[in-house]
């Protein structure tokens, strides 16, 4: 939304954010091109946005008072101005305009799994051939495409798929079937009322035989007038608790035949007579879905807590509520979602050139633990920021609900988060028998078989501001917890339990265990970034304060787990307790700074509370008086409350 004009009574800039501002310790702009990672990437996002926030078809004005038909409209028409744009510019595909174009429009498009999951899986999991058939009419939106693997009674429990896709070799076809309701696709985005085409998961049957989940392109709409196929039922799941202009959709289909070009055969394939080829391990047909995992972690989870961080830090500057300190969590997250995805593109570049698929182990229970743990920090966090910014944070025109309403939706989709942990777990579990073996562990897990100290050694509180330190206890208490895991399913295993009754009995544990892992390394991701940077020293000093806020709080967040085999004492969790209060005093004074640093635009936050100048107060009252209500003619009035009204005239 295109922020009106101040009221001429409010100043150009609120007296109290403005004195925020002056304080501040630090350069703002050093800090801004830290987070971009370099100036020249700072100015070149400053330029996308730019661009983008000068065509008025990418406005945000009254947004909020848009219905869920005109919100899809308005995303569709957003989009395909878009990829117009991108072409006039000479923009290309994989160069950094596009993906800061992406990354600014965000939730104001329409085709988001088209873009970054049906075009990505054919490029992974695609010939050379189906590449260049399907990519190219893909991109140019000559054809929309969905992922369709959930189903109506089955998510992410993918060997439990229930839409089969089997070859019939007399027609050189295969048939694909949703043989009972609970097989139904449902939810793949774009599928409601866009999509032309999906990637389905099925399962693969040759010759009566399944060989497991494999994917295949399938038209389900006409391209000359949109209908749904023969054998196809396909239309829009309905109202959500969010995302409006997404469709989500069902697709059912009833022996529908496609031509055996359309399996996305890079690493398996069917021949002629129905034999079975496999190129490459069962694990790469998981490949799209973790690389999808770690993109939505930078591109989803993590700008919804910025942006809350940026509206809640600057509304309570003006409204003098409480502090917030969770723009430590945006750095930390941020560093570990850098991390993540480069070891991603290590892990692709392998497959691709080597098709060595060691790594992918790792990189998926990395990629689930972070999901898990990001996808939950970030729903609390935004949580959080909406009730810091009291009844006006549960106005749509503050910009906290939508935010709300998205982030929560990423605890859920692309995995479930306790499923997700307990895949962490049952990697590390793997991990922990080969360090009693003496086998080599991957990078992540290393830890495990290094010795750690048995006790603090902090007798100060500002010992804990040494990152060694913190970074030690996260280590041990992440160690201990694994091997107390371990040891736990060894004992009911030896006890005389099934392999998957001793699981589930020890899932809750399990699952704590993989948050702990996940929290130790981003710690350590956070230590290692901040050791090895050379930046102004004011700048360098407040990160390494987020740095020790982020390790600090959450060592009093899991008090438990510290104190539980004496590792931390009572009177060291005193002095943690101390130098927290302390952290808190001195990131105090440069808040506002901190969240101006993330550099997201009046129009980017579409915030009547968060806006730069903060005068919240007058864009509020400016911006409802916008609500097309306010215009329209109050029909229950006239139908039930005028007779009403009109008989006490004459009672008054």
């Amino acid at each position: 939304m295109k922020s009106p004009p101040v009221s001429a009574l409010a100043p150009a800039v609120n007296p109290d954010i403005d004195s925020e501002r002056r304080a501040s310790s630090f350069d703002v702009e050093k800090l801004v091109n830290f987070w971009d990672g370099g100036a020249e990437r700072t100015r070149l996002r400053r330029a996308v946005e730019h661009v983008i926030n000068s065509d008025p078809v990418f406005s945000r004005e009254n947004q909020y008072f848009l219905t869920p038909t005109e919100s899809y409209e308005a995303a569709v028409k957003k989009s395909v101005h878009l990829c117009q744009k991108i072409k006039e510019l000479g923009w290309t595909d994989d160069g950094p305009e596009v993906q800061f174009a992406f990354r600014i429009l965000g939730s104001e498009l329409a085709f988001g799994v088209h873009n970054l999951v049906f075009i990505p899986t054919i490029m992974k999991l695609g010939t050379d051939a189906q590449i260049a058939k399907w990519v190219p009419l893909a991109k140019d939106y000559h054809i929309i495409g969905t992922y369709a693997q959930t189903e109506l009674g089955h998510g992410t429990n993918l060997r439990a798929l229930e839409t089969t896709a089997t070859f019939d070799a007399s027609s050189q076809d295969f048939v694909l079937n949703t043989p009972k309701v609970s097989s139904i696709k449902w939810w793949p985005g774009d599928l409601g009322r866009s999509a032309s085409h999906a990637v389905v998961l099925a399962q693969l049957y040759t010759q009566g035989v399944c060989h497991g989940m494999h994917a295949f392109i399938v038209q389900v709409r006409s391209l000359l007038d949109h209908s749904a196929l023969p054998g196809i039922s396909v239309g829009d799941i309905g109202p959500k608790l969010a995302f409006e202009q997404v469709d989500n959709g069902y697709l059912r289909m009833q022996n529908v035949h496609i031509p055996k070009d359309n399996m996305l055969s890079r690493y398996s394939r069917v021949a002629s007579d129905g034999s079975y080829i496999k190129q490459g391990s069962d694990r790469i047909n998981y490949i799209s879905m973790v690389f999808t995992r770690v993109g939505i972690l930078s591109r989803e989870i993590l700008p919804a807590l910025a942006k809350a961080c940026v509206i809640a830090v600057r509304y309570s500057a003006v409204r003098r509520q409480s502090e917030l300190s969770l723009g430590r969590q945006n750095f930390a997250f941020h560093l570990m979602g850098s991390s993540l995805e480069a070891f991603c593109k290590k892990v692709n570049l392998q497959i691709k050139t080597e098709r060595n698929i060691s790594s992918l182990p790792e990189l998926h229970a990395l990629s689930a633990g972070m999901k898990a743990l990001m996808s939950a920090t970030c729903t609390a966090g935004v949580e959080t920021c909406r009730r810091a910014c009291g009844g006006h944070g549960y106005s749509m025109l503050s910009g906290l609900p939508s935010l709300y309403g998205r982030v929560v939706a990423s605890c859920t989709y692309e995995g479930e988060n306790t499923v997700m942990l307990l895949q962490t777990a049952r990697f590390l579990m793997k991990c922990l028998a080969r360090v009693d073996s003496g086998q080599p562990l991957p990078q992540s897990v290393s830890y495990l078989s290094e010795p750690v100290s048995r006790y603090c050694s902090a007798k100060e509180k500002t010992d804990f501001f040494k990152p060694f330190l913190y970074t030690e206890a996260y280590k041990h208490r992440a160690q201990r917890l694994i091997k107390d895991s371990g040891d736990k399913l060894q004992s009911l295993l030896q006890s005389g339990f099934e392999q998957y009754v001793a699981w589930n009995v020890t899932s809750a544990q399990l699952a704590k265990t993989a948050i702990a892992h996940c929290q130790y390394i981003v710690v350590k991701n956070f230590v290692e970034i901040i050791e090895g940077l050379k930046l102004e020293a004011e700048v360098q000093q407040v990160i390494k304060r987020l740095c020790d806020l982020h390790a600090l709080t959450g060592i009093l967040s899991n008090a438990g787990d510290f104190l539980y085999d004496g590792y931390i004492t009572g009177k060291q969790l005193d002095l943690v307790t101390s130098s927290h209060l302390d952290l808190l005093a001195l990131i105090r004074t440069d808040a506002v700074s901190i969240v101006d640093a993330f550099d997201y635009s009046d129009q980017q936050l579409n915030s009547a509370i968060g806006s730069y100048d903060g005068n919240s107060y007058q864009h509020l009252f400016e911006w409802a008086q916008k609500s097309p209500s306010n215009a329209k003619v109050n029909l229950a009035y006239e139908k039930y409350l005028k007779p009403r009204f009109q008989a006490a005239l004459s009672k008054l």
